[in-house]
């Protein structure tokens, strides 16, 4: 059986106005990386590949790394503790920021939710129609899915990445993020550049994140198609190595659909991620594996022993 921790931000320290981006210390890290050391094996995505049958049926504990976005404080501050333990992971990035020189939408999300509280956020967008009426269907979703932030965030979340329209929400974050942060610098510093994904690639530790970071599940299926199969085409040429595993943004039921793991196995990817919770087994999916949020794993600040 094979369990997966996923992972996105990690630096020294998270302070901002408003709480926002959140992630663990390289510190918390290595810790629950070493706690989960004496669990089981860590396998890697070659592992996966070449024996994915076997390990998902064995009754033995595997783990999996993984980090989602492709950001360069990953590369910095998670590759050398992953290295000087001798784990292997899997990194999942986006084309987008490689290929149109852009920052994706949800990280200038990210970013203008530091600055912003909520209720600021919202009245900055509270022009668009969808947005005037919240119903307490949409704020039972929204806190299904954004369990670990309050009520406020989880709608705003909600509301921002899964009932806008994509190209309406590019428009109008970018015209409010152009008026506090510089595009260029932030794609820069937030993002790994073309050789640090070449080097991960070599060692197998590059996978896709699709071209954009939108919820494809939502899309129609050739808009699916572009998002699968650009990225994996754009980091093949890049790095001339095989990229067959994809992590889907967002990883929720209505983002990671029978659909886009179908479209997904035609694109060529031979194991695809989400993050509905759980382990996997012979009875998964391979191109819906599970995946826990590090946080509900042993050493998690979530982690509740059974």
């Amino acid at each position: 059986m094979l369990t997966i921790s996923n992972y996105h931000y990690i630096r020294e320290n998270f302070n901002a106005n408003y709480p926002s981006i959140f992630g663990v210390t390289p510190d918390l890290f290595k810790n629950q990386l070493i706690l989960l050391k004496g669990k089981g094996d860590f396998i890697s995505s070659i592992d996966l590949i070449l024996n994915g049958d076997e390990i998902l049926k064995s009754k033995d504990n595997y783990y999996l790394i993984t980090f989602d976005d492709g950001l360069k404080e990953q590369y910095n501050c998670a590759v050398p503790v992953l290295e000087e333990l001798n784990i292997p992971v899997i990194l999942f990035a986006n084309s987008r920021n490689y290929q149109d020189k852009k920052v994706s939408t949800v990280h200038k999300i990210h970013l203008l939710r530091s600055m912003l509280s909520p209720k600021e956020f919202l009245s900055k967008i509270s022009h668009q129609n969808d947005l005037n009426t919240i119903s307490d269907a949409i704020v039972e979703k929204a806190q299904s899915i954004y369990i670990y932030d309050d009520k406020e965030t989880a709608v705003l979340k909600f509301l921002l990445n899964f009932k806008m329209d994509f190209t309406i929400q590019e428009k109008i974050i970018k015209v409010i993020f152009d008026n506090y942060f510089n595009e260029n610098e932030v794609l820069n510093e937030l993002y790994m550049n073309e050789k640090e994904i070449v080097h991960l690639s070599k060692k197998g530790f590059l996978g896709s994140h699709t071209h954009n970071h939108f919820p494809i599940g939502l899309m129609n299926e050739d808009e699916i198609t572009f998002e699968l199969e650009n990225s994996k085409l754009y980091f093949e040429k890049l790095t001339n190595t095989k990229i067959e595993t994809v992590a889907y943004p967002y990883g929720s039921p209505e983002a990671s659909t029978s659909e886009v793991a179908r479209i997904a196995i035609k694109a060529g990817y031979k194991y695809g991620f989400t993050t509905t919770r759980g382990i996997n087994t012979q009875d998964s999916n391979c191109l819906l594996l599970n995946r826990f949020d590090c946080n509900d794993m042993p050493g998690g600040k979530n982690y509740k022993v059974v």
